[in-house]
């Protein structure tokens, strides 16, 4: 009889498992043909896809490639996370000259994480000694990955 329930959990988790992966992969040629026609949302989170592999091959290139193409259409977190792969060489080839252009392009839309990289926010206007290109260093590490998780997770 145990052997029976553990079998009948079994396959309903495994068969929600099936549907879960199959609407993910129906979802997914959706993403590529918004993508596609332009859709600046769509281009993110087909980067933020690409760049966590999820629901696709993870890969650095064509995560930077989409992020791009919805940075240039005026997505700021497309912008802050394209800057941050600059900064670090994610994908793309480390250019700081090209990460600080993109953070300028975030901050004129008012992104609080891009003023405070580049220092232009209120608190860095305090007289406290800080080293803005640690910071933003630092923060290059983390902003692709927890702002593509933020992609994915909003509609």
């Amino acid at each position: 009889m145990f052997k029976l329930f553990k079998l009948f959990i079994f396959s309903c988790l495994f068969s929600l498992c099936v549907n879960v992966q199959a609407a993910e992969l129906s979802a997914e040629p959706d993403i590529q043909k918004l993508a596609g026609e332009g859709d600046a949302k769509a281009q993110a989170r087909l980067g933020a896809m690409y760049l966590l592999g999820s629901g696709v091959e993870k890969n650095e290139q064509k995560a930077a490639e989409w992020f791009l193409k919805s940075a240039n259409h005026g997505n700021v977190d497309a912008q802050l996370i394209i800057a941050a792969m600059h900064d670090r060489g994610m994908g793309v080839k480390s250019d700081v000259k090209m990460a600080i252009k993109w953070y300028e392009k975030a901050a004129a839309q008012g992104n609080s994480a891009s003023m405070a990289i580049l220092g232009k926010n209120d608190v860095a206007k305090g007289g406290v000694a800080f080293s803005y290109q640690g910071m933003r260093l630092s923060a290059s590490k983390q902003i692709p990955t927890e702002y593509a998780k933020r992609i994915l997770l909003t509609k």
